[in-house]
């Protein structure tokens, strides 16, 4: 078990009746604690380095400053590896993250973490190349080798990973069409299907609803987040999330506000995103899950690796997300190719639930001249 003070560890021992002197400061071991996931898809790659702190007073109080967390010196560097030679180096350089949420005990909104920058991979993983090296995709084949230099020499932290590749989607394939009701009041299951040809051994699955709200001339964009689900997945195999027809349209009804100023709101599609990752963060999740034991003590997992006798924790491993746009239509000339079928899209803009949010449909095949739909908008 760690012997340097954490917070958990700070509130356990205050709630605790214990008469006992305890020196917790007492074999404190210098601590890193590195957290990094490559992706192929992102521009930008960080990697937060901090350090495990201590100190007198409240660990409440040393978790707001900044320094209680940082090294005075660190000095990174990502390596790409083919087929055992060093083929680009990337000198890691540090930012300012503004976004952290500030309700949290740890200092925010700013906080350090340390990164370097490619182009994002294609799409099917077309690596995208530069006139500058260091510019190029990562190459999702690839080996990926982390180092950094703690405090001018004092220790160093290493790891290593693969890139998670070969993760596809069916369901981001034009000719697919989501299925959410058959009948007025009758729901069916549709899905969003993951083929996992590389080395994925997690994956999850999300649809970004999107829709518009009409004011007169003017249109504005919204959009919220349906989470479908993540699940163990093994290398060659496949997974399907249940997207459920019910749910689709009370998160429609969750997600609108009542508003007088609206004349209209029209359906605009879905983002499908997926995401799969590496066994190595597979591994880390699974034992960091919470424990339904009352037993006080956890396996810990790591695959970083330290030196002169320091300590790590953490993780340097890989995801590959994937996003794609699945519009409610494409163009006039293409009015058989929709997001939602025909019953679903009725069911939106007449249905139960949500038939009195002012949805209708702008969807080509159903304001055909002469044989609009009841729900078109025209």
């Amino acid at each position: 078990m760690l012997k340097y003070l954490s917070v958990f560890a700070l509130l356990f021992f205050g709630l605790s009746a214990c008469e006992d002197d305890i020196k917790l400061d007492g074999d404190f071991v210098e601590t890193a604690v590195v957290y990094g996931l490559l992706d192929q898809a992102d521009s930008i790659h960080y990697i937060k380095i901090t350090r495990a702190f201590i100190g007198p007073g409240s660990a409440l109080d040393n978790a707001l400053i900044a320094d209680s967390s940082y090294f005075e010196q660190v000095e990174a560097t990502v390596s790409e590896v083919v087929n055992g030679q060093v083929t680009r180096t990337w000198q890691l350089q540090d930012t300012i993250v503004q976004d952290k949420d500030t309700n949290g005990i740890f200092y925010a909104p700013e906080q350090k973490a340390y990164y370097f920058k490619t182009l994002p991979t294609g799409p099917l993983e077309a690596i995208q190349t530069s006139t500058n090296p260091l510019l190029s995709s990562l190459k999702p084949t690839a080996t990926y080798r982390f180092k950094a230099i703690i405090n001018g020499g004092e220790f160093e932290v290493s790891g290593e990973t693969e890139l998670v590749h070969g993760m596809t989607s069916p369901t981001a394939s034009q000719n697919f069409t989501f299925k959410f009701a058959n009948d007025p009041g009758i729901y069916v299951p549709s899905g969003v299907a993951i083929s996992n040809s590389g080395n994925a051994y997690i994956a999850s699955a999300h649809l970004d609803v999107l829709f518009n709200e009409h004011r007169g001339a003017i249109k504005t964009e919204k959009a919220f987040r349906w989470k479908l689900g993540e699940a163990n997945v093994e290398p060659y195999s496949s997974r399907t999330f249940t997207a459920a027809g019910k749910t689709f349209f009370d998160l429609i009804t969750s997600n609108v506000t009542t508003d007088p100023s609206i004349d209209k709101r029209t359906f605009q599609g879905f983002n499908i995103i997926i995401t799969g990752g590496a066994e190595d963060l597979y591994n880390y999740m699974a034992v960091n899950k919470p424990s339904s034991s009352l037993a006080q003590s956890k396996p810990s997992y790591t695959n970083l690796n330290v030196t002169n006798g320091k300590r790590v924790v953490g993780i340097f491993s890989s995801r590959q997300t994937l996003t794609f746009y699945k519009p409610f239509y494409t163009s006039p000339q293409q009015a058989y190719i929709r997001a939602i079928d025909k019953k679903t899209t009725r069911e939106l803009c007449s249905g139960p639930i949500t038939g009195n949010l002012l949805f209708c449909s702008n969807h080509p095949g159903d304001n055909v001249v002469g044989q609009e739909e009841s729900f078109a908008c025209n």
